[in-house]
Parts: structure tokens; sequence; C-alpha cells
């Protein structure tokens, strides 16, 4: 196990008790330069658990030529040069962390910054001191960093936006990015952050544009060498532009197995194409996700209803700072919508929300039951875990 200096005390037990030894990285550093091993591409490489939103977590296995495909898929999509500076704020337990932000950097020879934990305003201070020219987070992280920056004077206000202009590339992920983050966070620093779309199954598969469109709501276009496609309920191809299918995918960027589940391994794959379980359309010329199938695609009376698409209108509410809409048992319905709500006041009159939704949503999407909540049961990336908050609603 590798550690910093600071973690020996803390950590010496535990490899007392596994058998491990513990090198440290300082000392890595200064020993000599040395050849690196020959290694079949084949060859396990990495195991990542799923974050386990919506079942256990189960271990992720990556062969060296998987990382690989992942990583350069990465730099030639988004231009990473050796010159490119990025601050990793993000778990290294996770594909968002560990491939996208420090293996990228590390193939590209490119410089990696670490915090040892998120702090709005010292991220803030990284991001407008002229050294980075890359920066990733989930979309828990910009809302954050929109709160510091709207706390902020008019004068620091300035001095933030104006330093954040200078880099070159924002990338959000990991969770959808509701278009209200995406709006305010272009209005104080100019970007529009690239959206993509990944899994700890495929690395990333779909990417909006580097240098083209970048549409808020949308994920973009299969990277090159990846391959999508949509599945009906039906098990048939999604032919019509706007219908919705779920995503699977093949291509070299896809995992070898769950570690020792050899059967959930086996019903993960059809045809030879991975199944995502998560629901999406292909709207003129760029794909858009709807959500987990499980979590996110409500069945309510027939229809088959986004709860991402509702959170986005809800989050236009003056009142509401954030949301999570999700479907409960219902005996007539199936499911019925229902949401958490959170606001800075202590009260809310929801039939007066009620009234204001049907002017921007069909009587069938409008949440039936509401809840306020001080804050979203949230998992370590910050995406927020449906299933606990089905528990609010009992």
């Amino acid at each position: 196990m590798i550690i910093s200096e600071e973690y020996k005390t803390l950590l010496e037990p535990l490899a007392k008790e596994r058998k491990m030894r513990l090198l440290l990285v300082n000392d890595l550093i200064n020993n000599s330069i040395r050849d690196l091993p020959e290694v079949p591409l084949d060859r396990r490489a990495m195991i990542l658990y799923t974050s386990g939103t919506t079942n256990l977590p189960k271990g992720v296995v990556t062969t060296h030529k998987t990382i690989q495909f992942q990583i350069e898929s990465l730099v030639n999509a988004w231009n990473w040069k050796p010159n490119d500076h990025i601050l990793n704020i993000l778990p290294l337990h996770h594909i968002h962390g560990i491939i996208n932000v420090l293996s990228c950097s590390l193939w590209s020879g490119a410089c990696c910054e670490f915090l040892p934990k998120f702090d709005a305003k010292k991220v803030w201070q990284k991001l407008i001191n002229g050294r980075l020219s890359l920066f990733m987070a989930v979309p828990t992280i910009y809302f954050k960093l929109i709160d510091f920056w709207e706390k902020a004077s008019y004068k620091e206000k300035i001095k933030l936006s104006e330093g954040a202009i200078n880099l070159r590339l924002m990338v959000s992920g990991s969770a959808a990015l509701p278009i209200s983050v995406l709006d305010k966070w272009k209005e104080i620093t100019t970007h529009t952050l690239l959206e993509r779309y990944g899994m700890t199954e495929i690395g990333m598969a779909l990417s909006n544009s580097y240098e083209k469109e970048r549409r808020s709501g949308h994920v973009g276009l299969p990277l090159p060498g990846v391959q999508i496609r949509l599945i009906d309920s039906n098990g048939k191809d999604v032919k019509e532009t706007g219908e919705p299918g779920e995503i699977q995918i093949k291509g070299a960027n896809v995992f070898k197995e769950y570690w020792r589940k050899p059967k959930a391994t086996l019903n993960a794959y059809e045809d030879g194409w991975f199944k995502s379980c998560d629901i999406a359309v292909f709207n003129d010329g760029m794909f858009k996700i709807l959500g987990r199938d499980s979590v996110d695609i409500i069945k309510s009376g027939g229809y088959k209803i986004s709860a991402l698409e509702i959170e986005d209108v809800l989050r236009r509410h003056p009142k509401i700072k954030e949301c999570a809409v999700i479907g409960v048992p219902d005996s007539q319905w199936g499911e019925i919508v229902a949401a958490s709500l959170i606001s800075s006041e202590k009260k809310l009159d929801f039939n007066a929300i009620k009234l204001w939704l049907k002017e921007l949503l069909p009587a069938y999407k409008i949440p039936r039951k509401f809840i306020i909540q001080e804050e979203l049961p949230r998992n370590v990336l910050g995406k927020v875990t449906k299933n606990v908050l089905k528990n609010a609603f009992d």
C-alpha cells in the first residue's frame, strides 16, 4: 500500500494484520527511477467499486488495455497537453478522480495537484491563481462554489470571476448537472461546463464536444471507438428520435468482470452489449440522459416519467434551492411522483408550487407528495441516494 507520511501511524496496524507492506510516497519519489516491468495488456489492473446508489457495490475489474483505451480517448477528446495543470478534489476510489483526472494528467505529462479535502475557499483560490488550465468536478461541488461566490463581496466576486475565466476547460460529471447550475456557472465564469456520461464499468462513453456545441441537459455523442445503442422495453432497437431506451455499450472501454461475481457479470450483458440500466433519448443529434431506470424513471399510471426533468423545472422556482424527485409505491397508480425540497424558508405553500408547475409541466408529471428537508441524502460523490430518500415518505 502506497501512503503519505501522515497516514503511517493510522495504517500500520491494518498493514500488520493484513500482512501488507507500506511504501511511503516520498521514499518512492526520492529513490532512483527504475524501468517498469513488462506487463501483458490483458492482465487485471484495477478494481473500483460501484457507488451503490441503487444496489450493493460491486467490484469492477479492468485490465491495462481497458484503462489505456479509457485514458487515450479522453486525452484526445479533451486535448490534454504536457503543460496542462489540473486540481484533483475527487476521490481516487472512483472513475472520475482516478481516470479522468489523475491518469489523464499522468499520461499527458501534465501536473495534477491535490487538496486533502474539499474547501470552497481554497478551491476558488486555486482557480484564480493562474496555474490551472483544467478543472473537473461533480455538480454538488459546482453548487457549493456558486454558493461561496454569491456570499462574497462585490469586489471579491469580480476577482473570482476574472480569475476563473483563464482556464481552458471545465467538466462536470458523475451525476446529472442541473441546468440552473450550468447557467449560473456560465454567468459567473463565462465557461459552459462540458458534460459527459460514463460509469465505473465503462469509463467515459459519451461527451459533449471540446470545440463545438455543448448543449445543456445533453451528454453529446460517443467517444471514438465506443458503440452506443438504445433498446426499448421490448428489447428492440429504438428507431425514432426522441423515443426513450436503455443505453447499451460496446467497445474496448468496457470492463472485464465483476470481482468474484460471475453471475452478475453474465447478467450485465445482452448479445455482447453492456446494459447500463440508464435511460436516454437521442434528441436532435445528441444524447440526453433521462435517468437511472430503477430510481429516476417513475412508472405512474402507464406513463414513464423522468425525475430529472421534473427536478430541473422545480429548481427554477425562486424559493427552491435544491430538490430530488422519486417515485413512491401507490396501490392505484403503481408509483406516484414525490418531491423533497430544500428551501431557505421553513414553510412552503405546496399548493402554490403545484399551481406554478401547471404552467410548465403536464398534470401527470406534477408531484403529488412534497416534503421539506434540510439536506438531501448523498454518497461521497454527491449523488443523491434516492433509495434512502424513499424512507422519508413512509
